[in-house]
């Protein structure tokens, strides 16, 4: 069977029920629809989800935005103030948290470079709690933030560095921004996961590297992330199975052409797809070609997202003011 890339919980689920009636067993599901968005909650309660899944237990809250490509600055504004909703959510900070920002990817990769500009995004407030010997403040948080690169850039695993850091300066929440990837080409740059179980730098582009979660660091992380690839063999793979799907809607049944769609297997689709990609682009992945200014966006979003999210006293006025 062909490896469908995607590092979407919700993905994972769609892929589920398209081979099995009904929901996910040990998974729970709410969906909350607005003006213009989808937040789709989903929860793997056991071992059988996690295993359905390939998802460690946790809470995954997919926020589908499909102008977001073409967002003006209402919509922006209105996702970046739902964005904090969620992460306040999740429950696992208040006024004194302290909180260290991790943005992974590489900078000089623009699809892999949402980490490192939302980093250039946030505000950080840990030097003034240093300088001035306080525990907490009326309006903001302490917050730290690094944008530690890849390890082609720097010889070092991004978990070593981050572990380094976390030892150092003992935050009680990580938060960690990475590109990721979908199955679809509409999710790409219109969808943001949120998740409580961590992440794995690189996943996006099919690097496995060591996972950044509470296991590993000793500290609740939160990991936010955005689609913003989709491999090519799992676009066709995808393409193909809505062409044969085409075609059947409209074949006589019983036609010799009918049964011969029929009888395409996913095998005979992944021969042929291997056959006809890997010769000429092997592990090759696709990104909007307006992703320069995808990413730009993405970042005002997320930062303004974390900003309300984490300094109590701050509110989107705030934030656009800081950023401007």
């Amino acid at each position: 069977m062909i490896e469908i890339r995607t590092d979407l919980a919700i993905e994972n689920r769609e892929m589920y029920q398209e081979q099995n009636e009904g929901e996910v067993p040990g998974v729970e599901v709410e969906e909350e629809r607005g003006e213009g968005y989808t937040v789709t909650r989903v929860k793997i309660l056991d071992e059988r989800g996690s295993t359905y899944l390939g998802k460690p237990k946790g809470v995954y809250i997919t926020i589908d935005v499909p102008k977001l490509k073409n967002a003006d600055q209402d919509l922006k504004d209105e996702i970046s103030k739902l964005l904090a909703k969620e992460i306040k959510g999740i429950g696992i900070t208040d006024e004194d948290t302290k909180t260290l920002i991790v943005g992974l990817g590489n900078w000089n990769v623009t699809p892999d470079a949402l980490g490192p500009k939302v980093v250039d995004r946030v505000l950080v407030t840990r030097q003034f709690f240093i300088a001035y010997n306080k525990d907490r403040d009326e309006t903001v948080a302490n917050v730290a933030a690094i944008s530690p690169g890849v390890m082609g850039l720097t010889g070092i695993e991004t978990g070593e560095i981050v572990k380094g850091i976390v030892e150092k300066t003992n935050p009680d929440l990580v938060v960690a921004i990475d590109a990721l990837a979908s199955r679809r080409m509409e999710r790409v740059s219109t969808t943001i996961q949120i998740s409580d179980t961590g992440i794995n730098p690189g996943s996006g582009i099919g690097n496995k590297r060591i996972g950044l979660n509470e296991e590993y660091l000793g500290v609740p992380v939160v990991a936010i992330g955005v689609p913003t690839v989709v491999d090519a063999a799992t676009m066709v793979n995808d393409t193909m199975d809505l062409i044969i799907g085409s075609m059947k809607s409209v074949a006589k049944v019983g036609t010799e052409f009918y049964s011969t769609l029929e009888q395409v297997s996913s095998e005979e689709k992944y021969d042929l797809i291997k056959e006809v990609l890997e010769p000429f682009m092997p592990n090759v992945v696709v990104t909007p070609k307006e992703i320069d200014s995808i990413i730009d966006d993405l970042s005002i979003i997320i930062g303004n997202g974390l900003n309300i999210a984490l300094h109590h006293g701050i509110d989107l006025q705030d934030v656009n003011r800081y950023i401007s």
